[in-house]
């Protein structure tokens, strides 16, 4: 399959999920991942407001990992997101994968989250 493919594939299947979860009125943990960096917030249930962010951009996140686009990335910015979540107030999310299949990076960063307190 070609990139082209597999992209048209995957914002289907965000747009699948997002509709349900509107339907939820929600807080939503949203994920997104490139090749190098993977990025989570916490948007509030009406769609405007983000309560918490982490990513690996951040230099607090960056200077403690020696390469951004693994496991190990993942899970330190699930354990981020889950900290500063927590410290707003915000226990329950449901979780809006951006139509990224749930394995590798974005189950270690969901089992990371689920590790440090959030429930989803």
């Amino acid at each position: 399959m070609s990139f082209n493919v597999k992209n048209k594939i995957r914002k289907k299947r965000s747009l699948k999920i997002r509709f349900k979860l509107k339907s939820l009125k929600s807080v939503r943990l949203v994920i997104h991942r490139t090749s190098r960096h993977m990025y989570a917030q916490v948007i509030s249930s009406d769609n405007y407001s983000i309560i918490a962010v982490a990513s690996t951009l951040e230099k607090k996140i960056n200077c403690n990992l020696n390469y951004t686009g693994n496991k190990k990335a993942a899970q330190f910015v699930g354990k981020i997101i889950a900290e500063r979540a927590l410290k707003k107030g915000v226990k329950r999310v449901s979780f809006d994968r951006s139509g990224f299949k749930y394995h590798g990076r974005i189950e270690a960063l969901a089992n990371s989250a689920r590790k440090f307190g959030l429930r989803f």
